[in-house]
Parts: C-alpha cells; structure tokens; sequence
C-alpha cells in the first residue's frame, strides 16, 4: 500500500489530456472542454497527432513534444494506445495518469501491459474505465461527468461512475460541496484503500463516502481503511447485500456465513459507518462529523405531537436504537413546568398548544438527566404554536450544535409553515431533519459509528496470554488426520482439539463395537444418570441427519442396543459407509442452559470470520447469529455477543439466572486464537455450546482443514486484520538504566505529551526536517493507532516509571521490498546508547518480515545520526535534488 506519487494526481499542477478532441460527442472533447471551462489554473496541454490546435491551444502530437513535464496525465485514446502513452510519460518524468479509456483487460494483455509501463517508475494509474477525477477546491474536472462539483470537505470513492455522476448531481442541488472526487474504475493500479490512505491525510477532507461493489485486497483495505477512520468519519455504501448459498458447506458456519454479514463485520472492524442507500449518504456524513462517538446513544424525546414520537421511536427500535428512561427527577421537573396532561414519560410530548417557553423548559430537563446521552426535538404544526418560535427557544440553548453537551437533533415536520423554522436550526449549527424517521436513523448513525470506533481500537495480540491452549497437542493431532489424508476430523479428536484451546467437553470413550458402547456405558453410568451414543464416522458430518444420535440412555444394555441400531439406520442410508465405531459420552443436562453455536469459516474475499449465535438442530431456522474477523479479544468478543437476540436472554431472564458470560468470551477467545496460530483451519461449529450460571460444555464439534497446510506456522496471514505483534519485546540496560522495548499501542498516545514535552525543539526539528512547535490530536493518533500490516513502532519505556523514552519507526513500500525508517530519543537520554537499541529493534523486525532494506532522509547536520548510521553499516548518499538532506540506505539481503 502506498500514496507514493499520488500526490500529482491529487494536487496537480499541470495536465496533459491525450485524445483531446474538436469533434462533437468525442469523450476527448468532452474531458478537454471540462478542465478549461473548470477554471483550472494550471498548465493545460492537449495531445493529439490529428491536430495542431485544440480550443484555442497549441496541440502537440506526441508526449516528447510537451514543453514540460506534466504532474498529471488524462488519457482519453483508444486502448491499444495506453501502454505506450503510460511508458513515455513515465519516461519523461510524469507520476500519474487518469486513464478514462475502457478495453484494457486482462483476456486482451493490455492492463499488464500498462501496468509494465507503470512499475519501473511507481507510476501511479486511477483506472482504466473510469468517469474521471473531480478535485472542486484546485477547479479540475478531468473526467467526462455532466456538471462539475462544487467545492467543500467531503471526498467521495466510488467504483461506479453511475453512482459518482448522480450524486455529484444531487449534492449539487443540495448544496453540498467536495474536496475530492474519484471514479476508481477497474482499479488496476489505485485502488479504493490507496485513495483512503491519500484522503487520511488530507487536511481539506472532512469526512469520506463511498460506494463499493468489491473490495479486491481485503487487506490493504482494512489497513487504509482504519488509518482513515481514526482520524475522520468514513462513510460507506456496500452494494450486493444478499445472503450467499452454501447446501454443499460441511458444517452449519458455512452455510451461515452470508457475504453481507463479513462485510457488515469487517466495515465495524474498520471503524466505517455503513449506510444501506445513497438517501442516507450525507445525513450519516453531517451527523459523524458533527458530534463525537458516544459510549451509548440514550435518546430523550420531546414533541408537541404524540404520534410524531411514536413514529420516531418506532424508526429508532428498528435501528437497533436506545430510548432513554427517565429519571424520577426528570419526572419531577417536568410536571413542574408542563401541563397536567402532558405524557409522563418518554417521549415527552408537551401536548400541541406549547409555547416557546415550554419547548424550552422540555429540553433543558431532558438535557439534564444522566441517563439521557442524545436529544431530539421535534415539532408538529398547529394553529396554537410557532414553529418558528419554538425553533427559537431550541437555538437559544444550543452551544456547537449541542444542549449541556449532549448532540441535539430535531425535526420540524411540513414544509409551509416548517421550512423557516429548520432555516433557523440550522443556521444556529443545530441538526435538522424532514421526518421522524430521518431523525431516528440520524441517532442511529451516532451509535453505529460509535461501536464501530470502539472495535477500530482494538489491536487483539498475536497470542492472548490469557488464553489457555496447548498448540502442540492440537497440532499432533492434526498431523495424524493429514497423514491419514482426511479433511474432517471425528467428533472426538475435535473436541480434543477445543479442549486443548480451553473450550471446555465431556468425556468420551471410543467404543468399536455395540459390546465396546454397552461397558463403556456402565462405567459412565457410575458417575452420570444418563449417556450419550454418537456415531463415530470420517465419512459423516451431521450425525443426527441419519439418525446417528441416541440421548437419554440410562442402561448399559440399551446403550449397546443404540449402537447396534444406529449401525443399522447407517447402513439403511448407505450400505458403503465407513463407521469407525461409537463415541459413548456422559448425557450432560443442564435445564436452563441456553444452546449456542460458535463457528469458523473462511470469506472467499476476508479470509477467516468466526461465527456467534443461538444453536442446536434449527440453527439455519432460528438464524440468530453475528460475525466477527479475528482475532477477538474480551471486548470484541463481548460485542460479538451483543449483536444476538440470544446475547440478552443470556442475562438472565424470569427465573433464569444469568449465564457464565466471561466463560462465553473465553470460548470465543479460545476459537479465536486457534484460527491465528492454524492456516490450515477451513470450518468449525461446536453446536450446541451449552452455556449457564456453571460455565459452558461443547457438546459437538467437527472442524475441516487442509492437510498440506498443517505444517505452515501461525499468524494466519489471511487474516484480515494483522494482530498485535506480542514476540517483539525484549529488556535491556542502558548506563545502568532498565528499559522495555515493544510494539506501539493506541494507549500509548497518553504517553507523548510528556515525551515531546522533554525534546528540545532542535531535536524536534531533526527528526521531522523543520521546525515543529506542535502536534495536533490527529497527528498523535496517527503516530500511535499503526496497522501492523505495513507500519511498525517500537517505545522505549523506562522500567521504573513506564515512561516514554524514544521511539524508532518503520513505514513500508508497496511491494514491501523497501522500507523508510525514523527515529527519535528523549533529549535527556541521548548518548546513552538508547538510539542504538532502537534501531538494531527495526532492523531485526525488517530483516524478519522480509524486507530487503531500509531507508532514512536525514538532515546532513545531523552529525549524531549520520555517526550512528555508519556504524550500523549504512551507506550515506547526498540527494542532488535536496541540498541538506542525505540518505541513510541499509542494504539487508
């Protein structure tokens, strides 16, 4: 992943348009038309053998006849044309390139082929196929759309250029402005999470939106993607919501891992907000950008219209939303300012004929009460009350778009007599809405993104410490299924599995006969009232689909007639099966135990997901189930949890006592660490997952994996998400002094104002080439929240104190053959032999994740860095281009 070079397509300044056309209709005219008429003030040259002018501008025939180089190339010509338009650009120095011309594919090697052109020099190609690119704030349009955008902070990605021209459309008569525009196209070289990576660090976006209809490198998506929403509110719309088939799946989590589902988890994950229509884009826009995330979204009502709020509350139910419950203090203050009919709870409708002094007093009480985080105002109009005036009264109280702190929404029904009233609202920079329900799906954007930022702060480790698993013994069993070239193991070495991984199962005897079952019977029976016999077949995956399953067995005798009677219905259902004998088990009954499934599967486009949910033999029917990527941790996995209907009927209920939640979480932790440390894991299901007030028991489990993968080592690369780097800490002593080296955390960002705080601003003005008095929030945040995919950070913390004490940084290419590093020591400690220890950390992390150098831009005066490179072994190189600057290259293969 990089944004190398991109930076000419999204700021350039001159542009060479190849194909521009005098002909009317031409797409070449079209482009040409709309970069002049924009008001671009760059240099605009066209290029196009037929002419010798082209509106009014001397046209030139062939790149090398350009009288300078353009940062920006438009590309508007037939495709077998492409590569070699690609490849004399990119000779001349040309970075980027908007290729709007369609035709270049695969099947007809034109995509390679310029794409060949493009690696040499990391050109860097938006397209082919595209609708163009829009950047409103510089007046470029370089792209064939009906009308230009106006100018604001909103940047939009769209891989429709459909999408990306209908709503350049709409915004336009809704006043709604861009700073950037990007029709993607076939993305043969940009792609969506390089543009997100561009966009996080662009100080005119605001917010992003996008339309997606594929996410081809799930990976650098999810690693652009949560660098970006870190900083700013990415907003997104998916298109192919539909659930995917799997009959043929060999365990219920296949047939019940629905595309849309990963998708739904891995956006949560990624910190994105998803939105289902184009309607919604920029409501959700205005309101994340608006207001902060929130822990809760607790909404108080107040309406002079009773169904008003009914309509509201139902809208906000359907989103999964929070009405607030008042409390009796609230209750008390309301009576005291509102009439005696007034609706004594929420919503508080203050009955149709409220003036502006009611409306006022409404809402400071709501406002007021700790169990309300949200408040939304509401008015319906009558001939006893102003809109406009309470419109007013609202505004009097907002600070910011918010009343004592809390966001405050509103909707002003009508349009007559509404329309100067949201006029006024909005004005004062408070939130306004047309319909209860736009309203209530506005909270619901709040919540939403909310839990979406509290999973995007997540970083679950490598391996969880906490987590009880025993590798070692799972993988020797894995060795004998592959050995014996299966896929599926039995019931019984898959709960030896799970069991080595904490999950919790009965005891099993393996019995090759009904004689076998009848004494392992009775030596259960000792201990148990009742057993369990189980076929016990590789070949078989769903035991009780053929009648495999005998429960309730409270004799020895009748547990070797169970045995004897399953090998019949067997053989009924297929005389050729294989049946390696019975797994005879304690019968476990536990009445108020709730049945859950956990499962794993694999994403044909995220790798991984696990599976949560309400279990047992309807499972597909009950269809009560969440996703998750992995790995988890306690929070995730409690959020995972959360999203079911069966997540609260494990609170407890009636009679019910709650169930062992922290043992739920450990299993999911459990399941979860086992799809990191094993590649070759393809599917799981324990169902049911037994859980209550005593823990939880697996009563069944099947797992599939690839045996020619049993041997590859974990982390599971096709993770979406890269864990924590928990093997890279280390102790050391510096003059006596004890320090601790390990990956960056988020939490870490408490740390800096201290640690920049004891850096001298010479040395600040070293480590980032100029001066720098200081940091805002976000740039902290970028320094601290890393995708560990393709950034790495290590701390020195001092032992005594926790203290931060320097910090060595590694950000990757593209291609992860090269690396640039940098380093920063607290003042105080320098020359202490700190640096040193940092970087040998990088070094030893760069040569173990595979990359073949690293590189430094350094001051040329700063001598105590040049010294300690040499050192290390880097060559010093002057950059001819950059008088000052010099570059430190350590060559590691």
């Amino acid at each position: 992943m990089t944004i190398r070079n991109l930076e000419f397509a999204f700021a350039p300044r001159s542009v060479a348009v190849f194909g521009a056309s005098v002909r009317n209709g031409a797409v070449g005219r079209v482009v040409f038309d709309n970069i002049v008429n924009g008001g671009f003030a760059g240099e605009i040259w066209p290029v196009n053998q037929k002419y010798a002018e082209v509106a009014g501008r001397r046209c030139y025939a062939k790149v090398a006849d350009l009288p300078g180089v353009p940062d920006l190339g438009v590309i508007v010509t037939p495709p077998e044309t492409v590569p070699a338009i690609v490849r004399d650009l990119a000779e001349k120095g040309t970075r980027a390139a908007v290729v709007i011309t369609a035709g270049l594919t695969r099947e007809n090697g034109l995509r390679q082929a310029m794409l060949d052109a493009a690696k040499p020099t990391l050109f860097r190609i938006i397209g082919p196929n595209t609708v163009g690119l829009m950047i409103p704030p510089v007046k470029l349009n370089a792209g064939f759309a009906h009308m230009a955008a106006k100018p604001g902070n909103i940047a939009l990605l769209s891989q429709s250029g459909a999408i990306a021209t209908s709503l350049i459309d709409w915004a336009g008569n809704n006043n709604v402005g861009f700073s950037q525009i990007v029709s993607l196209g076939d993305m043969a070289d940009v792609d969506v999470g390089d543009c997100l990576d561009m966009l996080a660090g662009d100080m005119h976006t605001r917010a992003i939106v996008m339309y997606l209809e594929t996410i081809p490198n799930p990976r650098k998506f999810m690693s652009a993607a949560r660098a970006a929403a870190r900083l700013k509110p990415v907003i997104a719309i998916k298109s192919g919501r539909h659930e995917q088939s799997a009959k043929a799946a060999a365990t219920h989590t296949g047939a019940l891992s629905g595309a849309d589902r990963v998708v739904d988890a891995a956006l949560v994950r990624a910190g994105i907000l998803r939105v289902k229509g184009l309607a919604e884009l920029f409501d959700a826009v205005e309101t994340t950008a608006r207001f902060a995330p929130l822990e809760r979204a607790r909404v108080g009502i107040v309406t002079n219209g009773g169904g008003a709020g009914v309509l509201a509350v139902d809208q906000l139910i359907d989103c999964n939303g929070e009405l607030a419950e008042l409390s009796p203090e609230t209750i008390a203050s309301l009576d005291a300012v509102l009439p005696a009919t007034w609706s004594h709870a929420n919503p508080v409708d203050i009955i149709g004929d409220a003036p502006p002094e009611r409306y006022r007093a409404a809402v400071e009480a709501i406002a007021a009460d700790a169990g309300t985080d949200v408040v939304l105002v509401m008015n319906c109009p009558t001939g006893l009350g102003s809109p406009l005036a309470a419109a007013s009264a609202v505004t009097t109280l907002a600070r910011d778009g918010r009343i004592g702190g809390k966001p405050v929404l509103t909707c002003w029904l009508g349009e007559h007599t509404a329309r100067e009233g949201r006029r006024v609202l909005q004005d004062a920079g408070i939130a306004s809405f047309e319909t209860p329900a736009d309203a209530a799906t506005a909270v619901s954007y709040l919540s939403d993104w909310s839990r979406a930022q509290r999973a995007l702060l997540r970083t679950p480790s490598s391996r969880d410490e906490d987590a009880r698993s025993d590798r070692e013994a799972v993988l020797a069993i894995f060795r004998q299924v592959a050995k014996e070239g299966r896929r599926m193991l039995t019931e019984p070495e898959a709960k030896a599995a799970i069991c080595a991984y904490g999950i919790p199962v009965p005891e099993t005897i393996i019995a090759r006969s009904p004689a076998e079952a009848e004494e392992a019977a009775g030596r259960l029976l000792k201990t148990s009232e009742q057993v369990v016999v189980k076929l016990l077949s590789k070949a078989i995956s769903h035991k009780s689909d053929i009648g495999g399953v005998v429960l309730g067995i409270t004799g020895a005798a009748a547990a070797g007639e169970a045995a004897r009677s399953i090998e019949a219905r067997l053989r009924k259902h297929d005389p050729q099966a294989d049946s390696e004998g019975y797994a005879v088990q304690p019968m476990v009954v536990r009445k108020q135990a709730q049945e859950l499934i956990l499962g794993v599967s694999r994403d044909p486009i995220f790798g991984p997901v696990l599976l949560f949910g309400a279990g047992g033999v309807a499972v597909e029917v009950m269809d009560d189930t969440a996703i998750a990527l992995p790995p988890l941790d306690d929070v995730l996995a409690g959020d995972l949890i959360g999203q079911t209907r069966i997540g609260r009927l494990l609170a407890g209920f009636r009679d019910r006592k709650p169930a062992d939640r922290q043992a739920i979480v450990a299993a999911l932790n459990g399941l979860s660490q086992m799809v990191v440390d094993f590649p070759c894991l393809v599917s799981m299901d324990i169902n049911p997952l037994l859980a209550d007030t005593a823990g939880v028991i697996a009563l069944d489990a099947r797992i599939e994996i690839e045996p020619e993968r049993v041997e590859e080592p974990g982390p599971n690369l096709a993770l979406a998400i890269r864990p924590y780097p928990t093997g890279w800490t280390r102790d050391f002593s510096a003059d006596g002094a004890r320090y601790h080296i390990r990956p960056i955390k988020p939490a870490d960002v408490t740390l800096y104002p201290e640690f920049l705080a004891r850096i001298s601003p010479d040395d600040l003005r070293l480590r980032f080439l100029s001066p720098r008095k200081s940091f805002s929030d976000q740039m902290l945040k970028r320094l601290t929240q890393l995708d560990y995919d393709r950034n790495m950070a290590f701390v020195a913390l001092e032992a005594k104190t926790g203290a931060l004490a320097g910090i060595s940084r590694l950000s990757c290419d593209p291609d992860h053959v090269s690396a640039e590093y940098a380093l920063l020591v607290r003042t105080d400690l320098q020359g202490h032999g700190l640096g040193w220890e940092l970087l040998r950390q990088i070094v030893d992390y760069a040569k173990a994740d595979g990359i073949s150098r690293i590189e430094g831009i350094v001051l040329s005066e700063n001598k105590k860095m040049l010294a300690m490179c040499r050192e290390f072994g880097f060559s010093i190189g002057h950059l001819p281009d950059e008088p000052g600057l010099v570059e430190a290259r350590l060559e590691l293969r």
